[in-house]
């Protein structure tokens, strides 16, 4: 017959415990009934008097020892039962779960910081590349003209510059007119008002036309190009389009590149006159300086080497979001959220992109006096 499990200290010395009785799965229930009851602390476990012990009484008498604080060699076992016991005790330890050290949070950081840089090297490494790509498509283009696919190129023409106009001109319009109006408000403390002039020319006709044009561009025409794109690879069209034979950058990428090559220059230049004539609005209306003392000034102070400065980077903003907004589009992975993600990712990197170029260039301009 199975003998009672029974588990207690000792009564001449309180810190030794002993266990006895047969601990088997037929008294499991009656061994986790004991292990409820421990309380204390025990210095030692005698447990050499278990009759009977098998793989279930084994991990019932190691959750004994843990709760009374035993360990090692202050268990105490027959021979027989200590290799099962340590069986038991080595496939516990592998099954147990692994808890990750807690990394300190200066390592996140910079942990963090190194993603994001990676991040941004892998894609500037794939833009360079992209715009080899494009590069060697638009020599091909130039040395044989009929591969322009005219009506697509008049078509991105048509959706990203001249649909572009009203919103260019308004906004461009209404900066000129807050940066008059702020201007007056400083300049006339010192009675400078006059100076309002070539503080709005000088603002568009150098950054503002330029930088305000490619900003608006970048997040109307590179997440339209993005999404375009993406939705096609999305369905397979690209796909389709290299099984028909036809190269995917002639058909795609060169009519949209050429597009906003011939627009965005265009748009530039009716953003800096809408910006000249917002702040000749206000320092008509606010100033007292009559338009046609306005233009006179304009004329007087106003070289052509500035606008020269604005429109030179016009071609550069143009290539930087047609590209990274054709290349976006080539990374979606073919669903909805994708599509989202790399049209947001875009319209980012084309912003960032645009005012990074926009400073290095106004920097480098001054350097070298134009």
């Amino acid at each position: 017959m199975a003998a009672a499990p029974a588990i207690q200290s000792e009564t001449s010395d309180p810190g030794s415990w002993s266990a006895s009785g047969d601990w088997i799965l037929a008294q499991s229930q009656a061994i986790e009934g004991l292990l409820g009851t421990l309380q204390g602390a025990a210095d030692s476990l005698d447990a050499s008097a278990i009759r009977q012990l098998d793989t279930d009484g084994a991990l019932l008498l190691l959750e004994a020892a843990h709760r009374l604080g035993v360990q090692g060699q202050r268990l105490r076992l027959r021979q027989d039962h200590a290799r099962l016991v340590d069986a038991v005790r080595r496939i516990e330890a592998e099954a147990a779960p692994e808890v990750p050290a807690r990394e300190p949070g200066w390592r996140l950081v910079l942990a963090h910081i190194g993603r994001a840089m990676e991040t941004i090297l892998l894609q500037l490494r794939d833009l360079v590349a992209f715009f080899g790509l494009v590069l060697v498509a638009l020599l091909r283009t130039l040395l044989n003209p009929k591969r322009l696919r005219l009506t697509a190129t008049v078509h991105h023409m048509e959706q990203s510059g001249i649909d572009a106009v009203p919103l260019v001109v308004v906004l461009s319009f209404l900066v000129g007119a807050v940066i008059a109006f702020l201007g007056a408000t400083v300049m006339r403390d010192f009675g400078a008002e006059l100076f309002v002039v070539e503080l709005v020319s000088f603002a568009f006709l150098r950054e503002f036309g330029t930088l305000l044009t490619a900003i608006l561009l970048a997040g109307r025409t590179a997440s339209a190009f993005t999404a375009q794109i993406g939705t096609m690879k999305g369905r397979e069209e690209i796909d389709a389009i290299r099984t028909m034979g036809l190269d995917v950058i002639d058909l795609l990428v060169v009519p949209r590149v050429i597009a906003l090559l011939v627009m965005l220059p265009i748009l530039a230049f009716l953003a800096m006159l809408a910006g000249i004539a917002g702040g000749m609005m206000v320092a008509s209306l606010s100033l007292g300086i009559p338009a046609d003392l306005f233009i006179t000034r304009l004329q007087d102070t106003i070289q052509l080497r500035h606008f020269g400065v604005g429109m030179s980077k016009a071609p550069v903003f143009a290539m930087v979001i047609a590209l990274v907004g054709c290349l976006e589009g080539f990374k979606v992975a073919g669903t909805a959220q994708s599509v989202g993600e790399r049209t947001t990712s875009s319209v980012v990197q084309c912003i960032s992109l645009v005012i990074v170029i926009n400073a290095i260039a106004a920097v480098f301009f001054l350097e070298v006096g134009l």
